[in-house]
């Protein structure tokens, strides 16, 4: 029988602490914690994004400073939006709502930020950090799956994890986090051969590919741990994830949702690595 892993109520949970450290550190230091966050353009989907981290950010006592900047910034501009925002003592994190307009060159931006304000954890040295198993912001999703496999009391030493896709906001941290944690991982990606008896093996899969319905029953063992983190549209143009979750459910001990699994973490991760960024500031 499968136990469904419930994003929401574990990201509540942890928001209601995040907000009892926040006022603690309020109170104890007289200042605010601070998040920054820049957009620039109007895609709706990061509209929508950047409300809801500053809605986190009420929930859980921290300030949050908007930047919103027009499609046709110019490089220039915002970049020293980014200077100004590093140099500002009072800012404790930085976020770049991505993507970025096309003509900006969005590595060269987010270098801008220095890795202490690096909330997203996506800089060269918090990755860096990550890959030595040093102490340092962590990308939000993976540490969020992290959490959530702690939550539930599920062990990851020893056991053998697959990782399906390698991006370096969520497929690399998410391998390096596992492999920390004494993990035996493998990562596949689109030019893994025989993808499906790589994933027959595994404990625990983490599904980032951003395909539909791409894990199957036929590549999920019994009592496997399926974590899912994609965010897709299937033929009837409904919210689905990377594992075909009604057939690959019965096979699973535990299983994430989508919507309502790993989602609600990534925004909670990101207030948690805000306060960090600030605690860490006053050491």
């Amino acid at each position: 029988m499968y136990k469904i892993i419930d994003g929401k109520k574990i990201a509540s949970e942890m928001r209601l602490k995040i907000r009892e450290d926040v006022n603690a550190y309020v109170m104890s230091s007289g200042k605010n914690i601070t998040l920054a966050v820049v957009m620039a353009g109007d895609n709706p989907a990061s509209q929508i994004y950047v409300r809801n981290k500053i809605k986190a950010c009420e929930e859980t006592g921290i300030k949050s400073l908007a930047y919103y900047l027009p499609e046709d910034v110019s490089q220039s501009a915002l970049d020293s939006l980014l200077g100004e925002l590093a140099e500002n003592k009072n800012i404790d994190g930085i976020l770049v709502q991505l993507p970025l307009p096309k003509h900006i060159d969005t590595a060269k931006s987010l270098k801008i930020i220095p890795e202490a304000k690096d909330v997203d954890g996506f800089s060269e040295i918090n990755m860096g950090s990550l890959c030595m198993n040093k102490d340092c912001l962590v990308a939000c999703t993976p540490n969020g799956v992290m959490k959530m496999l702690e939550y539930e009391g599920i062990s990851v030493s020893g056991k053998n994890a697959v990782v399906i896709g390698r991006s370096n906001i969520v497929g690399k941290p998410m391998a390096m986090l596992l492999l920390n944690a004494s993990a035996t991982v493998t990562v596949c990606h689109s030019k893994t051969r025989n993808i499906k008896d790589i994933c027959k093996s595994a404990d625990i899969i983490v599904a980032a590919v951003g395909k539909a319905k791409f894990l199957t029953e036929d590549m999920v063992k019994d009592g496997a741990v399926v974590i899912d983190v994609g965010m897709n549209r299937d033929e009837n143009g409904m919210l689905c994830g990377d594992a075909d979750f009604e057939n690959v459910k019965e096979k699973c001990s535990y299983i994430t949702p989508v919507p309502g699994g790993v989602g609600p973490m990534t925004i909670t991760m990101l207030m948690y690595n805000t306060y960090m960024s600030a605690l860490r500031s006053t050491k």
